[in-house]
């Protein structure tokens, strides 16, 4: 099967390759200098050939790639240049120059009649959808797919040269919460005009030439009857087994009021909301302090867990969201968005573990079953006052609550254990955030900045241990009874108070001085409890046995900053210093102490921009982080049923180093576009943890451990577009070192991983477009106990045609192999998906036939590895689903 594909992609594209013929040559004036970033672009006079188009490069030189057999109309033109139009017949390879005469008349620049393309312009690239697009497409994911240098993967992350999208506008105003993945799944593409890429994005605009960002936006330009217009669509879908997926979204969009709403309600494993759209939520929320070296890490939810879960049996959803945006007038805008889930999800999970211990090596089956609802609800209210250019006003507030039980099945299976145990877990939380930020030019030379925030979190998960044979023997202080029932119960209470004031200097067009000062301050309570509820109705406290925590954790994080931006010819430096003073103060066990620590974090940024339109980067900066409140508690914590924790109040803060590389080109003129990354870590103090193992249990506590340990990443990946055919790879090679403290040794190991994925894919604006790739990882992880060796692959292929006008046919298929060879071990999984919608082109109502897991395939495994344990897993996922969809288009 995997010849044929890759015998039909390469026929597929011989034919396209044949029939393209290359007309190329230079852009001059009247003097013969260079006229880069010209544009050519080039009509056919039928409707069956598409039209081409080319920029000039630093040196004036063009490509096309016309048709063969067609007759075309070039148009070049340049600012302030009178336009050349000529005429030619595709036949054969073709070297033509063009010489342009200066426009005396034009001053301003030339009207276009005519959309460009890709149009460059310093940090922006702007994409006419319209010369990429069939009209075919139905969201905006497929639009993307096919302008050149954009990417979007199966998630719904965006990349632009390999560098990821962080934000998403709709006519240059916030999406929802800029997720991408929101945007390309709803938007539908029929009412998009054009997508600008900026890079170095600021959302403030007076600060986007002082501040350095790696943000970088997508700006979706609404076609001009769709901004006074309501539009979306609506699917409902049924299949056997009383499988359903309804999926409304409406948006209305006019000059001052922006209406969205996107719902989702189905029982077929999509996704509406991921872990990493949560992860987005908890960062990402202020517009400056992100860049200020804060230095705690707060405590982190136990709710993450419950999204961080991609593989289930059966999984239900109700998911809404719905936006508003109001110009109160013109400086003034108010929005705000609400996000609500509920979710219902099943998983099985078979896992055997290795235990390699030196002395007594030994196997454990494990098997998981569980169901967990989750629910949660994430509000925001934002405030925007831009009176001028030169002051810029907001202030926005935030809430997060969360609601979240589990139950799960534990069925273990060793030489020294046999026991089953059933686990209920009640998580509640809320968050409440309010963040204040206040820009303004003070004088042609200053600007200054004020951002504040103020935090509130309150978290509380309960979990219920139950089982008819003790546990965690020799380490819970546990009382004989028929059925063990251990309670635990949390409660972590979180108020942070950040703010910076910043100024930026401008001493002139070269040179730059920014002066900071901040606090960050943090106040921690954490209280838990673990007891055993005896069947007499009494209760066995865990206290006497050193369990039970009750602290209070403050700390305060206040620094001065100094950079230096200096430009000379292609180079731009930035050398910055921060001094931070720490102080802080843990209450706990009737003890209180307090320490001061004063840390400095140098960093230092070097920017290249070549001609050629390359750009390199390199960056240096030193890190302090300081524990979480929980790491901190002194007495024991029981973490599972085969684990127990201790932390440890001394704990002070992690140090480490990370320097970077990146080198990034790209040519519309050869159609290439590639960047390569190298990324080196290295840590000189962390905190690590120390286990204690005995069968399967672990006790584990924490240190600061002051042996160095390395870390390099080498990535990069490669786009070329040949006439039809777009070639990409991607690769990357992690190597590590580092320490594993098990059972009073300390153990140094390394760990290396090397990927690659090439992929062969057709662009055709008409016709099929099919995508052929294949992975392969190869991974090796050593320790003092042995190797490990081991590779995965997996070949991919997706298809997109639209045939008989009407008709779409997609099919995605992938096969998945893993090889261990040092313990005979080799899976495979494979899954596919097929769907046929139909359309006619003036009429809203469209039809779908859908298939997932095509194959029926009952489970999926993986593997891993440590110090002491060795998994191989295999993890149930949902059945074969077919289903039958309507869609109509509003």
């Amino acid at each position: 099967m995997t010849k044929k594909l890759f015998f039909t992609f390469f026929i597929i594209s011989f034919i396209a390759y044949c029939q393209e013929i290359t007309y190329k040559g230079f852009v001059q004036d009247s003097v013969q200098s260079p006229l880069p970033n010209a544009n050519i672009l080039a009509f056919p006079d039928s409707d069956d050939a598409e039209t081409a188009f080319a920029n000039t490069n630093e040196k004036g030189a063009y490509i096309l790639r016309l048709q063969k057999g067609y007759t075309y109309q070039i148009n070049i033109s340049y600012i302030g240049y009178k336009k050349l139009v000529v005429n030619t017949t595709a036949t054969e390879k073709t070297t033509k120059n063009f010489v342009l005469q200066e426009d005396v008349n034009t001053l301003d620049g030339v009207e276009l009649t005519y959309k460009i393309p890709i149009e460059v312009k310093e940090d922006t690239t702007v994409y006419d959808t319209d010369a990429f697009t069939n009209g075919k497409e139905r969201k905006l994911r497929e639009t993307l797919k096919k302008l050149p240098g954009l990417d979007v993967d199966r998630e719904g992350n965006v990349t632009s040269n390999g560098k990821k999208i962080t934000n998403v506008l709709v006519d240059n105003k916030p999406f929802f919460t800029g997720n991408t993945k929101m945007a390309v799944n709803n938007i539908p593409a029929n009412v998009v005009d054009q997508i600008e890429v900026i890079d170095n994005y600021s959302e403030i605009a007076m600060l986007k030439e002082l501040q350095d960002t790696d943000k970088m936006a997508l700006n979706i330009k609404l076609k001009k009857d769709k901004k006074r217009f309501l539009f979306g669509d609506l699917d409902v879908a049924a299949g056997h087994k009383d499988r359903y997926a309804v999926h409304p979204n409406v948006f209305y969009y006019s000059p001052k009021t922006n209406i969205n709403f996107i719902g989702d309600v189905n029982n077929t494993g999509e996704k509406a909301f991921t872990f990493s759209d949560y992860m987005e939520f908890e960062g990402g929320f202020s517009k400056i302090l992100a860049g200020s070296g804060s230095m705690s890490s707060l405590f982190q939810s136990d709710f993450s867990q419950f999204l961080n879960n991609n593989n289930f049996k059966e999984r239900s959803q109700k998911f809404g969201a719905f936006n508003v945006r109001q110009a109160i007038n013109s400086t003034t805008d108010i929005s705000g968005y609400v996000i609500a889930s509920k979710t219902d999800t099943d998983t099985e999970n078979q896992t055997e573990n290795i235990y390699q211990n030196n002395n007594d090596p030994f196997t454990e089956n494990r098997t998981t079953t569980g169901n967990a609802n989750n629910f949660f609800t994430i509000g925001k209210i934002t405030l925007d006052y831009d009176p001028t250019y030169k002051e810029d006003f907001a202030f926005n507030t935030f809430v997060k609550l969360t609601n979240n039980n589990g139950l799960n099945t534990i069925n273990t299976n060793s030489p020294t254990n046999t026991n089953s145990i059933h686990t209920a877990n009640d998580i509640d939380a809320l968050t409440l955030k309010q963040n204040v930020t206040y820009s303004r030019k003070l004088t042609d030379n200053h600007t200054g900045t004020l951002e504040a925030t103020h935090s509130y979190t309150i978290d509380k998960p309960n979990t219920n241990w139950q089982t008819d044979k003790e546990i965690l023997q020799g380490l819970i202080p546990l009382q004989a009874d028929d059925v063990y029932n251990i309670q635990q119960t949390k409660e972590v209470k979180t108020h942070s108070v950040n703010a910076i004031v910043k100024d930026y200097w401008v001493l002139n067009n070269y040179n730059h001085l920014y002066f900071s000062l901040g606090v960050n301050s943090t106040f921690n309570s954490f209280v838990n409890e673990d007891v055993q509820l005896l069947s007499s109705g009494e209760i066995n406290n865990f206290n006497t046995a050193d369990f039970g925590n009750n602290l209070q954790h403050n700390f305060i994080d206040t620094y001065v900053g100094l950079e230096y931006k200096f430009r000379t010819g292609i180079f731009t430096f930035k050398p910055a210093v921060y001094q931070h003073y720490f102080n802080w103060s843990l209450h706990q066990l009737q003890t209180k102490t307090t320490k001061t620590k004063t840390v400095l974090t140098p960093e230092f940024t070097t920017e290249i921009k070549f001609k050629n339109g390359a750009k390199a980067t390199f960056k240096y900066k030193a890190n302090a982080r300081f524990p979480s409140v929980n790491n901190l508690a002194s007495n024991f914590i029981l973490r599972n049923f085969n684990s127990v924790f201790r932390g440890n109040a001394n704990l002070e803060n992690e140090f480490f180093h990370t320097t970077s590389f990146n080198y990034s080109k790209r040519s519309l003129l050869r159609g290439l576009f590639y960047n390569l990354n190298v990324r080196y870590n290295k840590k000189t103090e962390q905190l690590k943890g120390e286990t204690q193992l005995q069968g399967i249990n672990q006790f584990n506590s924490l240190i600061l451990f002051t042996q160095p340990e390395d870390s390099w990443v080498f990535s990069g990946n490669f786009n070329k577009r040949i006439k039809k055919i777009r070639a990409k790879y991607r690769g990357s090679y992690n190597y590590s070192n580092f320490y594993q403290l098990v059972n009073s040794e300390t153990q140094k190991n390394t760990s290396g991983r090397f990927s690659n994925t090439v992929s062969l894919e057709t662009v055709f604006k008409k016709g099929p477009n099919l995508e052929v790739g294949y992975t392969q990882t190869d991974s090796d992880y050593n320790t003092s106990v042995g190797k490990n060796k081991y590779r995965s692959t997996n070949f991919f292929t997706y298809l997109d045609y639209v045939f008989l006008e009407n008709f779409t046919l997609k099919a995605e298929y992938n096969f998945d192999n893993y090889v261990n060879k040092d313990r005979n071990i080799d899976n495979t999984f494979d899954n596919a998906m097929v769907s046929l919608f139909y359309q006619q082109e003036d009429s809203p109502w469209g039809f779908e036939i859908k298939a997932t897991n095509l194959f029926d395939t009952q489970f999926k495994q993986d593997n891993s590895f440590s110090t002491f344990l060795i998994s191989d897993s295999k993890t149930f996922i949902l059945p074969r689903i077919v289903l039958f969809k309507i869609s109509y288009k509003l």
